[in-house]
C-alpha cells in the first residue's frame, strides 16, 4: 500500500492599509497590515473561492488536480489558514493564491494571500503559525513602545523650542529699544 503524499500551505491574509485611515490612526504598520478577517469568511467559503479561482486559471485540469484540496485550519483573529493539497500540485495552489486579490465572500475586502510556509506535515505548519503570531505580537508591542517614546521626545523638543523662542524674543526687544 502506498502512502498519499500531501503538502500543507500556511497562508497569511495581509490587508493593504487604507491611506485615509492609516494617516489618522496611531497603530503600528505591522498591526495595520495584519488585521482580523471578517466573520463571514468560513472554511467552506474560502475553499469555494479558491476552487473558483483554480477553475478560472487552470480550467478542468486544475479543478481535477486540486479536487481534494481542503482547509484544515482557519483563524479569523490572526488572518491565517492552513490548506491541504496533493504534493504534485501545491505550486498550482500557490500560484492561484497569488492571483487572488480579495477575500472570497460577498463584499470582501481587497487583500494579499501570502504563503508563509509549505510543509509536509501539519504539525510543522501549526508550529510556524504559532511562531508568526508571537512575532507579530512582539513587533506590535515594540512599535507601540517606540512610537510612545518618540512622541514624548517630540513633546520635550517642542517645550525646549518654546523656551528658546521666548528667550530670543526678549533679546530682540532689548536690542530694539
Amino acid at each position: 500500500m502506498v502512502r498519499i503524499k500531501e503538502r500543507y500551505l500556511l497562508v497569511n491574509i495581509v490587508y493593504p492599509p487604507d491611506p485615509a485611515k492609516a494617516a489618522k490612526s496611531n497603530l503600528p504598520d505591522s498591526v495595520l497590515h495584519h488585521q482580523p478577517t471578517i466573520e463571514k469568511l468560513t472554511p467552506g467559503a474560502l475553499i469555494k473561492g479558491i476552487r473558483a479561482e483554480v477553475a478560472s486559471l487552470y480550467g478542468d485540469y486544475g479543478s481535477g488536480a486540486l479536487a481534494t484540496c481542503s482547509v484544515k485550519y482557519l483563524s479569523l483573529a490572526t488572518s491565517t489558514f492552513i490548506l491541504k493539497c496533493p504534493r504534485a500540485h501545491y505550486q498550482m495552489l500557490w500560484s492561484t493564491l497569488t492571483f487572488m486579490d480579495h477575500v472570497p465572500v460577498k463584499d470582501g475586502r481587497p487583500c494579499i494571500f501570502r504563503v508563509v510556509r509549505v510543509s509536509g506535515t501539519i504539525r510543522k505548519a501549526e508550529e510556524e503559525a504559532i511562531r508568526q503570531a508571537k512575532k507579530l505580537i512582539l513587533a506590535a508591542k515594540e512599535d507601540t513602545g517606540s512610537k510612545s517614546s518618540l512622541s514624548s521626545l517630540r513633546e520635550k523638543d517642542e517645550i525646549i523650542l518654546d523656551i528658546n523662542d521666548a528667550s530670543s524674543d526678549e533679546e530682540m526687544d532689548d536690542a530694539d529699544g
